[in-house]
């Protein structure tokens, strides 16, 4: 049987191996880039060209600290977001969390097989919709059958599928010194497209699934590694522990962010610069590029789109049955065998077919894929805020509540995209 090797005892060593230190926080990371994602950044780049570059610069601190944040709870406590909440808190409070992000989720996996069954029908032809069941089938099917350790390193390879963004952009011509204008300089406008646009983009960078993802993997990996306990029991573990969830999650929300930046860059030099401004999917953007860009820079995009959408949807599922389960006080995690946690994995696979009947039902796809992103920003609010009050609490994370700096960029980002919500709504309605 695999093993997983822990990587916080590298921690202490004079040059620690990067890879063998990144886990959750790289995954949770790479699933941030999932079709539903690059449907969004697509979007913002055919749409407004280099004008929403800044966001991604922006919001990195923001979801880097919402990451690191979620990570610590589970690490610290041995439970995931909905393990404390259902421990800790009154029961309308776990409720309204856990709806939320099951809302979320299913219509997030709806969008991204959605997408996954377009590219294929696009690069083979075929039927759409068989490749959607196919897809569910076979991600499901991986969570619940094979063995953590392995499923654990297929999707940290599964991230290497998002360089392909990498290679298109090195492909395309892109005026650099605009680009690095636009890093730097916001673009300001009461455009209500671009406001929901920009909610859409911080909905797909800081999304509810993420939040319970990483922080439930950090509970599963206590589980499976057998020198670690939560850190309310082994404080001695601290000083690695934290040292190592920062380094994983700065790292694996940089490359999300690079990878996001790179959609945008791609699609603003190709599609907005040839007056290609509405792109409401991840496969419409591939098929555009194609008499844009050239056949190799469509199938690499198009490529990047099916292995990102095998690591998300899994991620999503799995991050609905996880807060489920904790919710109910079930048996959970990956690292256990199905016959000992069959509730958790039926809420696995039941969120799955869920997913995968929404694209059986009279829903624009291509509208679905859009705005889940809006859903999540939207989302998101509350939920930060739960998990602000749980990191803070002496009472569930004992003398480890998150320093002063986290605390700040937590309630900052709870704050942004509240008043980012707010304002497409005020400007929608106008």
């Amino acid at each position: 049987m695999a093993t997983i090797k822990d990587p916080e005892t590298v921690i202490g060593t004079s040059k620690p191996r990067l890879l063998g230190v990144l886990g959750p926080g790289l995954i949770t990371g790479a699933s941030d880039d999932d079709p539903s994602g690059i449907a969004t950044y697509s979007q913002a780049g055919a749409q407004f060209g280099y004008g929403l570059n800044w966001s991604l610069i922006f919001t990195y601190p923001l979801m880097a600290a919402v990451q690191e944040v979620s990570a610590l709870v589970g690490r610290t406590t041995g439970h995931g977001i909905a393990g404390n909440l259902a421990r800790h808190y009154r029961p309308w409070v776990l409720q309204s969390g856990v709806f939320l992000l099951l809302v979320a989720n299913v219509f997030n996996l709806g969008a991204d097989l959605g997408a996954m069954g377009d590219v294929v029908q696009l690069l083979v032809g075929g039927p759409r919709l068989a490749y959607v069941v196919g897809f569910g089938v076979l991600c499901a099917a991986l969570q619940v059958f094979m063995q953590y350790a392995r499923y654990v390193a297929i999707l940290k390879w599964t991230t290497v599928s998002l360089f392909a963004y990498f290679a298109t952009v090195a492909i395309v011509k892109v005026d650099w010194g605009e680009v690095t204008t636009s890093l730097v300089v916001p673009t300001v406008s009461f455009d209500k497209d671009l406001i929901t646009t920009f909610v859409a983009v911080l909905g797909t960078t800081i999304s509810p699934y993420l939040f319970f993802w990483q922080s439930s993997e950090e509970a599963e990996d206590e589980r499976v590694i057998p020198r670690r306990k939560p850190l309310t029991q082994a404080p001695d573990q601290a000083p690695a522990a934290i040292r190592r969830i920062r380094i994983d999650t700065l790292v694996g929300m940089a490359f999300s962010n690079l990878v996001a930046l790179a959609i945008m860059i791609t699609t603003a030099a190709t599609l907005h610069a040839n007056n290609v401004t509405d792109i409401q999917t991840s496969a419409q953007a591939a098929e555009a590029l194609k008499p844009l860009a050239g056949h190799f820079a469509f199938a690499i995009f198009a490529l990047g789109i099916l292995g990102t959408g095998f690591l998300a949807v899994p991620v999503l599922a799995g991050s609905a049955a996880y807060a489920i389960g904790e919710a109910r006080r079930w048996r959970v995690g990956l690292g256990r065998r199905p016959s000992e946690a069959k509730a958790f994995y039926g809420t696995l696979a039941v969120a799955t077919a869920l997913g995968t009947i929404m694209n059986f039902l009279p829903i624009d796809p291509m509208r679905a894929l859009f705005w889940s992103a809006v859903l999540n920003g939207v989302l998101a609010v509350p939920i930060i805020a739960m998990i602000m009050q749980v990191a803070s609490s002496p009472k569930v994370m004992g003398r480890f509540t998150i320093g002063i700096t986290l605390k700040i960029l937590g309630w900052l980002t709870t704050f942004v995209m509240g008043l980012a919500a707010i304002g497409m709504i005020v400007t929608s309605v106008v």
